[in-house]
């Protein structure tokens, strides 16, 4: 198995926590306003739960900082429908104006991204393959004002 690079920030202020279902890893970077997270291979409702509350307590942390999650290294999702909406109505420590960029690897990941994106009524989330793409995208300005720039290249993001 060959591990992959990590963005510099992904070090940055790293704090993790792990249950039965391996480690979650997070990082909130006050400067670039983002927060990383990479869920473990098995992901339960009380394992978002408990990542949320451990950013709601962060000191540096405020809801409308961007965030990527990469869920990549996640190979079963354990939520149930009533759990997603509960989830993204009553847990979700950011603002809906936050900028959220999920990272997948498969069509289960995509799934569960486009869940919270529905359930959330989240206009600034959008879906990669890539850190970089994610990254790039949570750095770009605004869609309107991107695509109003002239030579401007439209991000691909999946939908």
């Amino acid at each position: 198995m060959q591990k992959r690079a990590l963005p510099e920030f992904e070090f940055l202020g790293r704090h993790e926590f792990s249950n039965e279902t391996g480690v979650t890893r997070f990082s909130v970077d006050s400067e670039k306003k983002l927060v990383v997270v990479r869920f473990a291979k098995t992901v339960r409702a009380r394992d978002i739960e408990q990542y949320a509350a451990r950013l709601r307590a962060h000191s540096s942390f405020q809801p409308l900082f961007s965030e990527i999650t990469d869920l990549r290294d996640v190979e079963k999702l354990d939520l149930q429908a009533e759990e997603f909406i509960r989830l993204a109505d009553q847990v979700d420590p950011f603002s809906h104006q936050a900028k959220r960029a999920f990272v997948v690897g498969d069509s289960v990941q995509a799934h569960a991204a486009r869940m919270h994106k529905i359930l959330r009524s989240q206009r600034n989330l959008e879906i990669f393959h890539s850190l970089e793409e994610a990254e790039q995208w949570i750095n770009s300005q605004p869609s309107s004002a991107a695509s109003s720039k002239p030579g401007a290249k439209p991000l691909q993001p999946l939908r």
